[in-house]
């Protein structure tokens, strides 16, 4: 036999349960290479830097 709820679930509890499952929206940094808006701790998808420093083996967005 499968479990049924008691009692229906309210508008009002149903809403506040998904209150928390809104996206976040992600924080873009600048480039310090390009100034591009990038996401942090990633490397630039148009230079391929990565602190300062470029990424070997890594090819940007403009190179292919």
């Amino acid at each position: 036999m499968a479990i049924v709820p008691k009692r229906k679930t309210s508008k009002q509890r149903k809403r506040l349960r998904r209150s928390h499952h809104a996206l976040d929206i992600q924080n873009l940094v600048k480039c310090s290479n390009c100034s591009q808006k990038i996401q942090q701790h990633r490397t630039c998808m148009f230079c391929g830097f990565y602190k300062n420093k470029k990424v070997e083996g890594f090819q940007a967005r403009n190179d292919r």
